[in-house]
């Protein structure tokens, strides 16, 4: 059975940009500015964009490495990698 590597490092970040979309979300409620409701969407899709780079690389460093002792096994993760790419 193969282990998957542990994200555990990026909780710490998945929880503040939790954060930010319950203050996007307030903001929202408040009816604040369109431009600044704006900015902190933006912030927070940054934010993901940043962990998901992570976690992205640890699979990379990680579970595509493992799968070049494979042909087989590095073709579907060739696969998985281009599917996620072009979502």
């Amino acid at each position: 059975m193969k282990t998957h590597p542990s994200h555990k490092n990026q909780l710490a970040s998945l929880k503040r940009i939790e954060g930010q979309i319950r203050g996007i979300i307030n903001m929202i409620d408040d009816g604040k500015y369109c431009v600044d409701v704006i900015n902190q969407i933006k912030a927070a899709k940054s934010a993901l964009v940043t962990v998901e780079s992570k976690i992205l690389k640890k699979h990379i460093e990680s579970c595509v490495k493992e799968s070049l002792k494979d042909k087989r096994a590095l073709d579907n993760k060739v696969d998985e990698l281009l599917k996620l790419i072009n979502k």
